[in-house]
């Protein structure tokens, strides 16, 4: 059965981010996008991982512009956005596909293990986030509309299982 660290992405400046370095932590991973209502959550990402890194949390963001081209920058210019309006500080990813047949791997992976609302498996918009479990298994899938402060509950419950 394939898990969360079986996955690599690239890195916002192109590095291989091979997930096996986030063995035995909770990850939350995230589609992202500079220009969707939902831009604002990055403060409440930044502050989660500020608050819970050094428990054992890591967040992925993961730029995708598959909705309503709100994501059309370069990672330069995504990195330097999140940099300068959020101080964003957690790991990103080069921008990538979330559904599709160019949909990246791992995404494809954590759609199938966590359908969505009457068992679609496609992420509707950007800012759905995916909990992964210290073992590398999906924990839970939230909408966009779920905030981060909203997770704690289901964060701290993480990282409190061994």
């Amino acid at each position: 059965m394939p898990q969360f660290t079986d996955f690599e992405l690239l890195a916002l400046d192109g590095a291989p981010m091979p997930l096996s370095t986030f063995k035995g932590r909770v990850v939350l991973v995230v589609n992202v996008a500079s220009m969707c209502g939902f831009t604002p959550q990055y403060a409440g990402l930044e502050q989660l991982w500020r608050s819970y890194k050094g428990r054992g949390l890591t967040i992925i963001g993961c730029p995708c512009d598959q909705f309503g081209h709100q994501e059309p920058g370069t990672e330069a210019e995504i990195g330097a956005f999140c940099s300068s309006r959020y101080d964003v500080s957690f790991p990103m990813s080069a921008k990538l596909e979330v559904n599709g047949d160019q949909a990246h791997p791992l995404w494809q992976w954590m759609r199938d293990a966590e359908p969505g609302v009457l068992g679609t498996t496609a992420v509707k918009w950007n800012f759905t986030k995916f909990l992964i479990g210290r073992d590398g298994q999906v924990i839970a899938r939230y909408a966009p509309t779920a905030t981060p402060e909203s997770m704690v509950n289901d964060i701290e419950a993480a990282l409190a299982a061994v």
